[in-house]
Order: C-alpha cells, then structure tokens, then sequence
C-alpha cells in the first residue's frame, strides 16, 4: 500500500481557509449539531448538498452508507467532490466510509462535534459501520485531507457524552504521556478548566503514532487500550438493549486491562486501583456489568481475533504500554 501523509490537523479559520478553495463541496451532517454547520458554512458558496443524518449506534450500518451514496449520486458528486463530515465519530465514521467507496474514492474532511471524536474517531482515517451489533467489522482505511479541531463545538455537548469523551482522552495519556494522564485528571475533575491544550496534545499522539503505522500493522494497534474489552461490552449492551456508550465501555475496558496486566505479571499490584480511582473521581464507569465468560464470547467475534489469539493492549504502568497475544480463553481465564 502506499504511504500516507501524518494526518493533519487545523482550526475552525485554516479549515475555512481550506475549504474556499475547493470547487466542489458535499457536506454530510448530524441534524443535532446544525450550527457547527453554520458557523463553518457561513462565509463559503453554497456546498452542492447538504445531507443531514440520524446518529445512533443502530444506524451506523450499511444500509445508512447505501442510502448515502444514492443521495451522493442524486447530487451528481464528481470524484473531485471533498465530502465534509460534521458531527461525532458515528458521522465521520459512516460519512469517511462513504467517501471511500463511492466512485472508488473521493476527498473527505472531517469537523468532529463531540470530545470523542477529536481525540479519536476522526482522527487517523478509520472508517466504517457496525454488522450485527458487532463494531465496525465493515470499513476502510481513508485518510481525511484534514481534521478541525474546534473546542467551541463542544459547547452544547451532553455531559454524559464529554465523559465518554474523556475516557478515549485519558486513553491515549496512558499510551504515550503519563504526566499529561495526572494533569488531565486534575483538570477534568474542574469543570471550570480549559481543556483545549489536552485536545491539542491527545489528537497530536494519535497523529505521530498514525503517521508511522497507517494500516495497524504495529504500533498502531496500541490505540486499541481497553477496546477489546469494550467492544465486547457494547455488543453485549447492544443486544440485550442497554445503554452504555462508546467512551464507557472503553473505560471499563481500561480497567480490565490493568487488571489483567497486573494478574499475568506485567503491571505492578495497584495499577488498577489507581486506574479506577482516577475515573471514578471523573464520574466514569469502571465496573463492566457483564461477567468475564460473557464477555469472552463476544470477543472470539471481534475483528481483531486472528488465529485465535486477540493483541490485547497492557499497561506495565501509565505511559508503558504492551502488545500482548493471548487467547480470548488465557485472558479470561486470569480475569476470573
């Protein structure tokens, strides 16, 4: 495969910038977060489409991708068209996955809305859907032209939705920065600080780690802290109709990582504890509803098993994490 550029990343005025030079415009939306579409739109030619969307984690199928491409073609996009994405990771997920495959590919950009998705889901260039309450089994590796980063977006954010993003933030502190894990949770646990050098410096991570392995070959796979386990937990959720978010699961995940980390020797005693009190002090989950055994079968379906083994990512401590293969068995078997 070719290689791809380290992913780039503006304000709301290079954005701008940007996008006045583009000759062609679709802009895909989440209908809930219409002024972000406003305040970036605002000053620019009218785009050949606006397409708004209904975001849930039911719609992120191919049936929503289907409906998009027919909407595509109904506008007569060009293969110079640059699709723009505005909303969470469910819309630059289910809008980078459309650019991919229609007409072969075109140009897409995304505006992520939600705390998640600009430490995350819109950066890096993962796209894709969900198949059977299993998460994002289908999709593509596409790299967006660039992501904004815009903190006044997060300005109407639901509260629960700024923790789930929180939990992916922390994440990547414990992967690469341990000082800025301590600070963020100080500062998080005062609703009254700027957070935005945090957003900054996480979506930075993402980027530098991105940039060296764009198709998860090696070290990108270390994004993937608590997924395993919290992909399993959503679809669990998912089928049996409970309500746990993307970011909850993932930090419920993280704690069954450092938990597991410190059963097989790797961590030293306390990591989970210390994990867990950090979070809790956040008002995030940290304890999975869900036993290990239950969890085990959901993960034996995830698209990360390969030859029976998962690489589940482990903490040494914060800031020295570990690929670890290990059966779905191996695992739960030390978690039980």
């Amino acid at each position: 495969m070719d290689a791809i550029a380290r992913p780039k990343i503006v304000n709301m005025d290079e954005a701008k910038a940007l996008l006045s030079k583009e000759p062609e415009l679709v802009v895909v939306f989440d209908q809930n977060v219409a002024w972000v579409l406003e305040s970036l739109m605002g000053d620019l030619p009218p785009a050949k489409a606006y397409i708004g969307l209904e975001t849930s984690e039911e719609d992120k199928t191919m049936d929503t991708v289907l409906a998009l491409e027919r909407q595509l073609m109904e506008a007569d996009a060009s293969r110079r068209a640059l699709l723009v994405a505005v909303g969470g990771g469910i819309t630059t997920d289910l809008a980078g996955f459309a650019a991919a495959i229609y007409k072969r590919g075109i140009r897409y950009a995304n505006v992520p809305t939600t705390l998640l998705s600009q430490v995350d889901a819109a950066v890096g260039g993962k796209t894709g859907v969900n198949l059977d309450h299993y998460k994002n089994m289908l999709g593509a590796f596409h790299m967006p032209e660039f992501t904004v980063l815009c903190p006044e977006a997060l300005r109407t954010l639901p509260e629960r939705e700024f923790k789930a993003g929180e939990a992916e933030l922390l994440k990547t502190f414990l992967l690469r920065d341990a000082i800025a894990y301590a600070q963020a949770v100080r500062c998080f646990a005062d609703a009254q600080n700027d957070i935005s050098g945090f957003i900054a410096r996480a979506a930075a991570i993402k980027a530098d780690i991105v940039s060296r392995d764009p198709y998860e070959q090696g070290e990108r796979a270390l994004l993937n802290l608590g997924h395993s386990f919290g992909h399993a937990i959503e679809h669990i959720a998912q089928e049996e109709g409970g309500d746990i978010t993307h970011g909850e699961a993932v930090a419920m995940g993280i704690v069954l990582a450092a938990r597991l980390s410190e059963k097989i020797g790797l961590a030293k005693e306390g990591l989970e504890e210390q994990i867990k009190a950090d979070f809790e002090a956040l008002g995030l989950p940290t304890q999975s509803p869900y036993p290990p055994r239950a969890l085990g079968e959901a993960m034996r379906k995830d698209k990360k098993a390969a030859g029976g083994k998962v690489k589940f990512i482990l903490l040494k401590a914060a800031g020295e994490p570990v690929i670890q293969e290990l059966t779905v068995n191996e695992a739960i078997d030390d978690l039980c």
